[in-house]
């Protein structure tokens, strides 16, 4: 069967469309990426601030009270005795929180979950179009 010009002009119009329509496509995800990136560092950066000044105020008080506990128990034994319980008592705390922490922030959830998903699909539709 041979192709006549009106069909190949109909295939060409539909690839000028289909790389119109892909052109279109990456600058949709790109703008997708840059918004969820730009929401994702954002939300860290909120966080990290109220850590800092929420951890700045209860370290304060925290101070104080960990003061009372110290004379507290060095009413009935020895004052270093008392310090050093207390001490090793938050510094068992401090780390368990420090590495909650730290689990937080990983990189794994900052990523852009969505932008992800989304160039995944998109990548393998292009690929079943192309066959």
């Amino acid at each position: 069967m041979q192709v006549t010009t009106k069909d190949e002009r109909s295939l060409a119009s539909l690839f000028k469309e289909l790389t119109g329509e892909m052109s279109l496509l990456v600058r949709k995800e790109v703008e997708l990426a840059k918004v969820e990136t730009t929401e994702k560092v954002t939300q860290a950066g909120a966080g990290l601030a109220s850590l800092a000044v929420g951890g700045a105020v209860a370290f304060a008080g925290f101070l104080v009270l960990l003061a009372a506990l110290v004379l507290g128990l060095g009413q009935v034994m020895a004052l270093w005795l008392a310090a050093l319980i207390v001490g090793v008592v938050v510094l068992g705390i401090g780390f368990m929180l420090l590495q909650k922490g730290r689990d937080n922030l990983k990189a794994q959830n900052l990523t852009p979950r969505r932008t992800v998903e989304s160039l995944r699909r998109d990548k393998q539709f292009a690929k079943e179009q192309m066959t």
